[in-house]
């Protein structure tokens, strides 16, 4: 198995978390709130769906979806257009609503700009520096494995916080 294939069956497996957490998921499931304060199912998409693009399409060197096909737009969030929902306050969490399909849409248009990234890359591709404020800088492969692990906790949190209420795929 080459390198680029392992990675795009990690991101695959976020894809398909994503898919089984939205499915059939009604509005109010969507914006509830674990305990009160918890991080809804919609943020917790939105965020990791921002987070992918960002950080793929900055190591790519490509546009992001969220802005280059117009997502920004379309869910029309009360937060600046390069937000990704970093440090998002109680009340920047709120403010994050969208419905399933529009929350899929980004999500599904995100994980195509991944792929076609992945399956140009090879494994010399891995190792270029892709942000020099570390130490040691940052190569495009520890770029990716650290959007894995992002973006698989924030997935298995939206799962979570979907079977709360039940009826969660397995």
């Amino acid at each position: 198995m080459k390198s680029n294939e392992v990675l795009l069956d990690a991101f695959g497996r976020i894809r398909e978390i994503v898919e089984d957490t939205l499915d059939g998921i009604d509005d109010d499931t969507l914006v509830r709130r674990p305990a009160g304060n918890g991080n809804s199912i919609a943020w917790l998409i939105w965020h990791l769906s921002r987070v992918e693009d960002a950080q793929v399409a900055a190591a790519a060197g490509l546009p992001q979806v969220w802005t280059a096909q117009g997502f920004a737009g379309r869910f029309g969030l009360p937060l600046p257009e390069r937000d990704t929902g970093y440090g998002h306050s109680s009340d920047k969490v709120d403010a994050v609503r969208a419905p399933r399909e529009l929350l899929a849409d980004y999500y599904e248009a995100v994980h195509r700009q991944t792929r076609e990234v992945l399956n140009s890359l090879d494994d010399d591709g891995l190792d270029r520096v892709v942000d020099t404020h570390w130490d040691p800088p940052v190569t495009f492969g520890v770029r990716l494995v650290s959007t894995i692990a992002d973006c698989l906790q924030h997935a298995g949190q939206a799962a979570y916080a979907r079977g709360l209420k039940g009826g969660v795929h397995a």
